[in-house]
């Protein structure tokens, strides 16, 4: 009876490893899901819109802490959220991101 036991348990085990490596075991990915050299603008547009959300959020961070006064901040704040959304924008319109 326990050597049924372990037998039944062996297949099983070997059957749930199959099972779980079969994605593994198929061909390789399509020719489309290969990675793409990413576009110069698109790669240089989203580094300056990173750059603009991180001097928003130290801008932010600034006045929250005293270090820069209300009216410096508010005659601050206007242009870099406009950039900053436009920039956006324009990212946003060329598509979602490759590699």
């Amino acid at each position: 009876m326990t050597t049924l036991a372990l037998v039944l348990g062996g297949i099983l085990a070997v059957t749930c490893v199959v099972f779980v490596a079969r994605p593994f075991l198929r061909d390789p990915a399509p020719a489309e899901d290969a990675l793409r050299e990413p576009d110069a603008r698109r790669l240089e547009l989203a580094e300056e819109r990173d750059r603009s959300l991180a001097a928003l959020k130290e801008l932010e961070f600034d006045h929250r802490t005293g270090k820069i006064s209300d009216d410096d901040y508010r005659e601050l704040v206007g242009p870099l959220r406009r950039r900053a959304a436009a920039l956006l924008e324009e990212t946003g319109r060329r598509g979602p991101k490759t590699a």
